[in-house]
Formats: structure tokens, C-alpha cells, sequence
């Protein structure tokens, strides 16, 4: 383990068990599953349509003769209509933001919220998170999984936490440097932020005491990571969840950050592709489908995330032996058709930290004015590097255009935009704003 940058610890022996052993495990606990919501109105019509009882289940390979499970389902059953255990034994209530209208409601026991402790402090060991450590969380507290996942995660492994919550990010940066943590917990492009008002400060990584953080909530490029860890000075590790399956804690990295490493013996995960829905092969991108294991509040069986990512079931040197996931790529929902191309987000992210100069702050406008797609993307400048003179920021904005065009397949017209000019988010980063939705015209 000489080449990690700091002693390996696992948090559980279920990390490290054979393969044989975990296998066994997972089938007595999906048959478990199964029975438990066998009762759940949409899984009993669902079972019936397709002529299948939980009993059918003997095997994991039986897994894929079940039925999926989406979004779409649990909002047709708003509120909690997905609920496996009565209303009484219900201690928490969770829930996606709702920006788009009523939140997906989902519900934890006394022992589901004891399971997602476990899992957050797994991910948080095995990147670097020590008792004695300090955690600032700069997530949202409320409905939104995030703050409160890894809030109980730290506890778990008993490091003290500073909840600072989302937003005024001049006082997040003061309660840093006064309280000196050791670890920063938010979004990657939160994190940006932070590292971009110190610097209005006067501040550099020396005059904080971060070492490591934890960042997830949002899809991030490798690009990102290294500006992060450029500007803050630390080790950023990726992490990944869903409230629909648990929320944080359904995947994080270790030290060798080969991957994120899926807790098998709480979730099946399968690799599909979106629009057969048949298995891809370990190392090919498709979408993911998690079945909980130990859910007790509200199960869900095969349900497809619509988050894009391969799988990798090599042995990993930090001696865990469970499947590790990619960083996710983009989400179906996500993706951009634009003149037959499919283009994530994420790709163009990629191009941009790529050229010198640019700031990782952008946003993308898609739009259909005619018969055809056109992109604009918004990027804003480094101060050091935003200049009056006309040649040289037609050459930057032709070198964006560009390595964009070869990462991502697609023409744009780039808009270069002074610093601090668009705006910021203490949450998730809106990246996209596709006008062909408003229009009705995808």
C-alpha cells in the first residue's frame, strides 16, 4: 500500500469477503426483499402481469426476469405509495427536490437509517476519514439525501462534523479557516466556488487546512478533480448515491481511485443498455440498475437510475473485493441530441478544462430557431487570462471551439464571458438550459 497517500483502513469485513460469500448473501437477502414487497400494490400487479411470484426466485440469475422499476412509477404512486412497512415504523422521510414539481418521497426505518450510517462511513474510511478529523459539510439539510447521508457517515466513524449547510460562501470559508477541518463535503462545482472566493480573499490552499474532501451530488469529469485539487489543495474522492435506492452511500472511492466501489452486499447492480435493456459487458458503458437488499421502508427492484457508467470487476489493490462503478458520464435524461449527435454534458466539460485559460463555469443554450440545432456555450475566463485585446480572445474562443468539436462531436459558438459573470450554485450546477424543451420541439 506504499503508493496511497495514506494508511489503508477498511470500515467493515463485508468490504473484503469472496466473491462465493457474497453471492450467498445477496440471494438469501433479495429472496427476503421479494417477500417484503410482494404486498406493495405495484409490485403485486407487476408480478401478476408478468406471471411471477417472489417463490420463482431461486437463483440471481432469475433477477432479470423481474420487473423494472422507475421514476416514473413512484411518482404515479405520490406519496408513498411504494411503502413496504406501516406508517408507524416510518423515522425519516426524504425526498428529490422538486424543482420540477411534486418531490419523489422516500421513506427510511429506524434500521434503514443505521444501514445508510454504515455505508457513508465506508466510503468516507476508505477515503482517508479518521476519527479525529474535523468535517465541514457545505450540503443542503433538508429534503435532499445529501447533508444528512454523510452528516450520520461521519458520525458513524467518529469525526466531529461542522453542519454549515449550503450558501454564503464567504462565512463557509471564514468557519474553514477558524475551525481548521481537515475535510470539505459538497458538490464538485460547489467546491469550485469556494476555492474561486478564497482566491477573491486574497486566500491560497496553504491559508486552509483541508486536506481531503468528498464530493458527489452531481456528475464531475476527471478534469474537474484536478482543478479542484489544484485550487484547493487537497484529494478529492468521488462518491455516488440516489435517494431512490438510499441516497449517498451506494458507491465511493477508495485510496487507489481506480472506481467507486458499490456495496454489494446491500444493492445488486446490474450494466444495461438503455434502449434493449440487455446486460453489457463489464468495462462498456451502459445504465445502471440497482436492487436493494436491505431496505426495509421502500425497496425497489431494478431500478433503472438512468445514470451512465461502466463497471469493473478487476481486483482493486486496496483489497476490497466488490464491483466498482466508473464515474457517471451523464444521465439519459441528460443527454443532448443535437443534429443526430448524442452529446453529454459532461463531454463538453471535458474539452473546456482542457483549453488554458477557461474557468470551469459554463453553461450551454441549445436551441432549434429553424430546421436545426444550434449550441451556444457560455465560458467564462480566468481574470488573469481575460484580456482587451480582440486577436487573443478570438484565438482562445477558436482553441475552445475546437477541442470541443473533437471531444464532443459537435460544432458550437462559444461566447467568452468576463469572470463572475454567470451565475453560481451552492447546489447542484445547472449546466444545460435547452430551449427545444420549452418549445415543444423534442
Amino acid at each position: 500500500m506504499a503508493e496511497f497517500p495514506f494508511e489503508n483502513r477498511i470500515h467493515d469485513a463485508a468490504e473484503t469477503m469472496s466473491v462465493d460469500q457474497r453471492r450467498a448473501i445477496q440471494l438469501e437477502r433479495l429472496q427476503a426483499t421479494l417477500r417484503r414487497i410482494a404486498d406493495v400494490p405495484f409490485y403485486r400487479k407487476a408480478f401478476a402481469d408478468a406471471g411471477i411470484a417472489p417463490q420463482d426466485v431461486r437463483s440471481l440469475d432469475d433477477l432479470r426476469s423481474l420487473p423494472m422499476t422507475t421514476k416514473a412509477d413512484l411518482r404515479d404512486h405520490y406519496p408513498l405509495g411504494f411503502l413496504a412497512v406501516p406508517r408507524g415504523q416510518v423515522a425519516r422521510i426524504h425526498g428529490s427536490s422538486g424543482t420540477t414539481g411534486k418531490p419523489t418521497f422516500v421513506a427510511y426505518t429506524a434500521e434503514d437509517r443505521a444501514t445508510w450510517a454504515d455505508l457513508c462511513a465506508r466510503f468516507l474510511v476508505a477515503g482517508g476519514l479518521r476519527s479525529d478529523h474535523l468535517v465541514h459539510i457545505a450540503f443542503g439539510y433538508g429534503l435532499f439525501t445529501g447533508g444528512f447521508g454523510l452528516h450520520y457517515g461521519v458520525e458513524r466513524v467518529g469525526a466531529a462534523v461542522v453542519p454549515a449547510a449550503a450558501g454564503n460562501t464567504p462565512r463557509q470559508i471564514m468557519l474553514m479557516q477558524d475551525l481548521r477541518a481537515d475535510v470539505l463535503v459538497c458538490t464538485p462545482s460547489y467546491a469550485l466556488n469556494i476555492a474561486e472566493v478564497a482566491r477573491s480573499q486574497g486566500l491560497g490552499p496553504q491559508d486552509l487546512s483541508i486536506r481531503f474532501g468528498h464530493f458527489g451530488g452531481e456528475p464531475w469529469t476527471e478534469d474537474m478533480r484536478h482543478a479542484i485539487e489544484e485550487q484547493l489543495g487537497i484529494l478529492a474522492f468521488n462518491n455516488y448515491g440516489l435517494s431512490e435506492v438510499i441516497g449517498p452511500g451506494v458507491s465511493g472511492e477508495c485510496a487507489a481511485r481506480t472506481g467507486m466501489h458499490i456495496q454489494e452486499d446491500h444493492f445488486l447492480v446490474e450494466c444495461v443498455d438503455p434502449d434493449t435493456l440487455e446486460p453489457v459487458a463489464d468495462g462498456r458503458q451502459g445504465e445502471l440498475v440497482f436492487t436493494t437488499l436491505t431496505k426495509q421502508a421502500m425497496p425497489v427492484l431494478r431500478y433503472r437510475t438512468r445514470d451512465i457508467a461502466a463497471l469493473d470487476r478487476s481486483q482493486c489493490p486496496c483489497g476490497r473485493t466488490t464491483v466498482r462503478m466508473s464515474r457517471v458520464v451523464g444521465r439519459t435524461d441528460d443527454m443532448l441530441i443535437v443534429r443526430g449527435v448524442n452529446v453529454f454534458p459532461s463531454l463538453i466539460e471535458e474539452a473546456l478544462l482542457r483549453v488554458e485559460g477557461t474557468a470551469p463555469h459554463y453553461l450551454i443554450e441549445v436551441d432549434r430557431p429553424g430546421t436545426l440545432d444550434e449550441v451556444d456555450v457560455y465560458v467564462e475566463i480566468r481574470a488573469e487570462d481575460f484580456s482587451d485585446r480582440m486577436s487573443r480572445m478570438q484565438e482562445l474562443r477558436d482553441r475552445i471551439t475546437r477541442e470541443i468539436h473533437s471531444v464532443a462531436g459537435i460544432r458550437v459558438t462559444v461566447h467568452l464571458v468576463e469572470p463572475q459573470t454567470l451565475e453560481r450554485s451552492v447546489g447542484k450546477a445547472v449546466r444545460v438550459i435547452d430551449h427545444r424543451r420549452e418549445k415543444g420541439r423534442i
